[in-house]
């Protein structure tokens, strides 16, 4: 049988599945030459190699699917706007961690916009000081020439789906929640398995939770920009508590750059416990090219990702026929 790839993706909008599965396996297979995996490479460009998924939720977040009986807006979006306001702090405190000072100086101030005001009424003012953080935040470097690829106002609606999933709120139509709906999809994508997974930013919470209600076969799971780490944030709101690597997992790779300014220094060793088998997260910093590094593409070039995701693949293929490494 061969093997099986799938990716999932993180924040943003609505995306065409055909094409993002298209962008990612072409990017994937240039970071696999540049590791030298040239056969992997190839096979997986040619549709010879691995069966590619791309497991697709963003319309999800679509307010309008977001409407179900039972869920008044205010109760909703309450939740979400507590999510979000810890969400800013944990942000700007992990960020602090490896200031300098003139960054520190910078980072206090945000962290003072980032605190929530004991008079705070509805969720525009959490969204107004999300804004007032994200705009001081982009004038740090190496974030300052992003303007050109994020602005504010689409970096605090990037957030808010982390917030919403988080919030585990908004039922459907037939009752189920908005993060059980995005968990549906992606297990879709995975099914039985054995199956590599690829997950980017918030797509790596998703995976991670996901593949705990699996029995699928995950010989190696890859994070790559995650938010997991965000302790006072994301952290204790995992599924399950205290968070612990699934045990369909064969391998956890978790790749961060230094200069994400989405994805905060990893602690996976400390905070994700070993699953039975004794499977513990690996992770490794890239340093990737230009002022915005947070795409799943950066990542994917990367040779530290696309390496070990080619050597997976060439060794789940070996009982199909194999291709070259």
């Amino acid at each position: 049988m061969r093997p099986r790839l799938v990716f999932v993706h993180g924040i943003g909008g609505p995306r065409d599945p055909d094409t993002e599965l298209a962008s990612w396996t072409r990017t994937l297979a240039a970071g696999m030459r540049a590791a030298g995996h040239d056969g992997a490479a190839a096979s997986l460009v040619s549709g010879e190699g691995a069966r590619c998924a791309f497991a697709h939720y963003g319309d999800l977040f679509g307010r309008d699917q977001a409407q179900g009986a039972g869920d008044p807006d205010g109760g909703r979006e309450a939740a979400a706007d507590a999510v979000l306001s810890e969400l800013l702090v944990a942000w700007v405190d992990a960020l602090a961690e490896e200031a300098d000072p003139e960054e520190r100086r910078i980072l206090d101030h945000a962290r003072a916009e980032a605190a929530p005001r004991a008079q705070e009424q509805g969720g525009g003012q959490v969204v107004r000081r999300a804004l007032n953080v994200a705009t001081t935040l982009l004038a740090l470097r190496p974030w300052g020439g992003a303007a050109q690829w994020i602005t504010p106002k689409v970096m605090v609606s990037h957030l808010s789906q982390v917030a919403r999933y988080l919030a585990r709120g908004e039922p459907g139509a037939d009752g189920s929640g908005l993060d059980r709906r995005i968990r549906a999809r992606v297990a879709e994508a995975i099914g039985d398995g054995p199956a590599v997974v690829v997950a980017h930013s918030l797509g790596s919470v998703v995976a991670l939770e996901a593949l705990h209600e699996l029995a699928a076969s995950v010989p190696l799971f890859v994070t790559i920009g995650s938010p997991i780490t965000m302790r006072t944030a994301v952290w204790p709101r995992l599924v399950p508590q205290p968070p612990v690597v699934p045990e369909g997992v064969g391998g956890w790779l978790n790749v961060w750059d230094r200069d994400d300014i989405l994805a905060v220094r990893p602690r996976l060793e400390r905070d994700v416990r070993a699953n039975g088998r004794g499977v513990a997260p690996r992770s490794r910093s890239v340093q990737s090219d230009g002022v915005w590094v947070h795409s799943a593409e950066k990542y994917l070039a990367q040779p530290t990702v696309a390496g070990p995701v080619a050597q997976e693949l060439t060794r789940l293929a070996g009982g199909a026929g194999g291709y070259p490494g």
